[in-house]
């Protein structure tokens, strides 16, 4: 895991985001300032329409903000996008159902032009990492949904991006396989060494992954708190029932605003 350092790698500066509807103009994201250190593991956290995905969208440049600024690494949101320091994964997989696993993961590559040999070869190391070697040749309708979004993590890392954006990749899955892929996330984090910005509504989520917790509030989408989660890395199964656990619950619970 790489070392966080006091240079921002993600900086928000006053960010606002407004959408124009046919009956009046709609504030989504007010004032939004947030700093993410390079190697952080951090969450936005919130209820539904708090601007979680809006917020994740501008730090990927697929939507620019209406006020404020995005910084990655010194430069614009776009010239990060355009140097591909981002990989980003969905709610839903969106793998090709004709398509191999192993050549849904090298999907960007052979669009880089690289080579077949190369891409394989990077394929099966990424499998590795998942947790799927040996499923290279199944098609993605013949995989379970946890199964599916390790494929699509892979995918992402792929193209061996400084920084992993993440919206809400396992809320479709039941609570069993949702927290063991939390863990198996955070392995892979600590040895890619990635930053990573992960958007969930799930409060215990959040806190077994995060080094910080940046919780929004709705109506418009608000920074209510930045919550440091001091608990040990590497986190185990058993740390989400300890006291320490249950008190950052309250804290975070207690730190929304307007909801």
């Amino acid at each position: 895991m790489l070392e966080a350092t006091s240079v921002p790698e993600i900086k928000l500066e006053g960010v606002e985001m407004k959408y124009q509807t046919a009956a009046a103009e709609v504030l989504a994201l007010h004032q939004i300032s947030i700093d993410i250190a390079r190697g952080e593991f951090v969450s936005l956290l919130g209820p539904s329409g708090c601007g979680k995905t809006t917020l994740l969208r501008l730090m990927a440049d697929l939507i620019q903000p209406t006020g404020g600024e995005v910084k990655v690494a010194g430069k614009s949101a776009k010239e990060a996008r355009l140097a591909q320091k981002y990989g980003i994964v969905f709610q839903s997989p969106v793998l090709y159902e004709w398509r191999k696993v192993k050549h849904n993961i090298t999907l960007p590559l052979e669009l880089m032009g690289m080579k077949k040999a190369q891409r394989e070869e990077k394929a099966m190391r990424l499998l590795e990492l998942v947790g799927l070697r040996g499923f290279e040749d199944k098609y993605p309708w013949q995989l379970s949904g946890g199964m599916q979004q390790r494929v699509a993590i892979a995918r992402a890392l792929s193209m061996e991006p400084e920084i992993l954006l993440m919206d809400e990749p396992f809320s479709a899955l039941d609570e069993f396989t949702r927290e063991r892929l939390n863990e198996e996330l955070l392995s892979i984090w600590s040895e890619v060494g990635n930053t990573v910005v992960f958007v969930t509504h799930s409060i215990p989520e959040s806190i077994f992954l995060s080094d910080r917790v940046f919780v929004l509030s709705p109506h418009p989408g608000r920074l209510s708190a930045v919550v440091d989660i001091p608990l040990p890395r590497p986190r185990t199964p058993d740390m989400r029932n300890t006291p320490e656990f249950f008190e950052l619950i309250a804290r975070i619970r207690g730190s929304f605003e307007g909801v």
